[in-house]
């Protein structure tokens, strides 16, 4: 457990140091600016009904969460293997005493904090602007209604990042991997589009599902089943990945 624990350390600690990190938040806290704005002007210039302080970040989530997170995801992830891979920093990596194993979790678990704390970062900030602005509908219900839908986007991203990785360790190239992401990302999108009946299949579309969790009327067959059907995605990801990462030669 040592090792695994210095690991992550040390995997924290590079990605904290990435500016990615920073561009990341910056952009989240623009966009949540700029929402805002727009919804403040749409409101008093035009008389237009827009989101109270609680449907605000509910929002926010709805677009962040299909956008700027899984970009950044996407690029954090595909340094911390294929830019790892290229530079021959991962096999100085290699050299403590620590498994392929334990090395291979820590880096996922890295990626996995950096996705959480940006939703965290964007749910707080897209709450104070929400309670700044239009502080009339602020409850307790709604909080909680908030706190819910960040928690559970986590669990597609995990899959989102899983899927990265296994691209990374197939693919040597970090921009191959890059266009690749984007291509089966946007490809299952199309593919939920086109195919709305069997759109639950595809883990794209679970990026939406804390609308489930917040329902007047809880899902809960739905919701097991989804949760199910991520958890084979992350079984087969996970394995398929570390299969590939340790037949690697460094």
């Amino acid at each position: 457990m040592g090792g695994f624990k210095a690991t992550l350390i040390n995997e924290i600690e590079k990605l904290y140091k990435k500016k990615k990190i920073i561009v990341a938040a910056a952009l989240a806290l623009i966009f949540i600016i700029v929402g805002q704005l727009a919804t403040i002007a749409l409101r008093n210039g035009f008389g237009v009904r827009t989101v109270g302080s609680m449907e605000f970040p509910i929002l926010v989530l709805s677009v962040v969460a299909n956008t700027i997170i899984p970009l950044f995801a996407a690029l954090i992830t595909i340094d911390s293997f294929s830019g790892e891979f290229s530079q021959n920093t991962m096999k100085i990596s290699l050299t403590r005493p620590v498994t392929r194993f334990k090395f291979f979790t820590a880096k996922l678990t890295a990626i996995i904090l950096f996705v959480f704390l940006n939703l965290m970062f964007v749910m707080v900030f897209s709450v104070l602007a929400g309670l700044i602005f239009n502080s009339n509908t602020l409850t307790a219900y709604g909080i909680i209604r908030i706190f819910i839908s960040y928690i559970v986007t986590i669990f597609p991203m995990i899959i989102l990042v899983m899927m990265i990785i296994f691209f990374s360790n197939l693919i040597n190239s970090g921009i191959g991997v890059f266009f690749l992401s984007i291509i089966v990302f946007l490809g299952f999108k199309v593919l939920g589009i086109l195919f709305s009946d069997y759109s639950g299949i595809f883990f794209t579309s679970m990026l939406d599902w804390y609308n489930l969790w917040i329902m007047s009327v809880f899902p809960f067959i739905k919701i097991l089943r989804e949760f199910l059907l991520l958890c084979s995605y992350g079984i087969i990801l996970f394995t398929g990945g570390f299969y590939l990462f340790d037949k690697k030669n460094f």
